[in-house]
């Protein structure tokens, strides 16, 4: 089965527009995996506009499952990761203006970076995931940094999912397979939600972990927490 692990940036967004501490972001880390979440995500950017860095601090102890904490790995960002070594960091080249993440690495042009940040997180024991898009170069070139996963950006298969989702998916299916024979996990995320998580991980061969947190948390807002998660797993029995 498909790990689900739910980014609970939206959470302190919403605490963050009002100040003090509601929603609790330290409760809501708990409660998802109360129900049934196999990770919690959190990904601390430089302004702080969501999760802060003091959250992750206080989230990390509290986590029974896997942390993921993901971002740009600015030196601020790796001094964070190394510090409280979660059991995954992903790598995500987000500029410091961008609303959400939109793009993934170009592994050829940044390798000797990537492969520098990677060494140090895996020499502490971190594994690693290097953000990319289905593109099977960036795969191929992904692979020798010496990462140990590849998190597939899904924001363009799921815009062309209701139009085609066999076209949709051709590309991922593609850079999974290099993925798969160059000995990386695959994770996916970015605009997955309940209309269409099931058709990728059904079609990806392997998908070791999604992480969602817009689509669950606005859909959250309708039914709640616990079914909303609950919904998702079924999505990915």
């Amino acid at each position: 089965m498909t790990k689900l692990s739910v980014n609970i940036n939206k959470i302190a967004t919403i605490r963050n527009a009002r100040g003090g501490n509601m929603p609790d972001v330290l409760k809501a880390a708990i409660d998802c995996e109360l129900f049934g979440a196999q990770g919690i995500t959190v990904h601390p950017r430089p302004d702080e506009r969501h999760i802060r860095y003091s959250d992750v601090y206080e989230i990390y102890p509290l986590v029974k499952t896997e942390f993921n904490i993901e971002g740009n790995p600015i030196q601020r960002f790796i001094d964070l990761v190394l510090e409280v070594k979660p059991a995954q960091v992903t790598l995500v080249p987000d500029a410091h203006d961008a609303v959400t993440s939109n793009a993934g690495w170009d592994t050829k042009k940044h390798k000797s970076y990537l492969k520098e940040i990677v060494t140090e997180f895996k020499s502490h024991g971190i594994r690693t995931s290097i953000f990319v898009d289905p593109d099977t170069d960036m795969v191929y070139h992904a692979a020798e940094t010496g990462t140990d996963r590849i998190e597939l950006y899904t924001e363009a298969y799921a815009h062309h999912y209701p139009l085609n989702r066999v076209q949709a998916i051709a590309p991922y299916l593609e850079a999974a397979r290099v993925a798969s024979q160059n000995g990386l996990g695959i994770n996916a995320g970015h605009d997955l939600d309940l209309n269409n998580l099931w058709y990728f991980v059904r079609t990806i061969p392997k998908v070791l972990e999604v992480s969602i947190g817009h689509a669950l948390l606005s859909e959250a807002l309708y039914m709640g927490l616990e079914k909303t998660i609950k919904l998702y797993l079924q999505q990915l029995k």
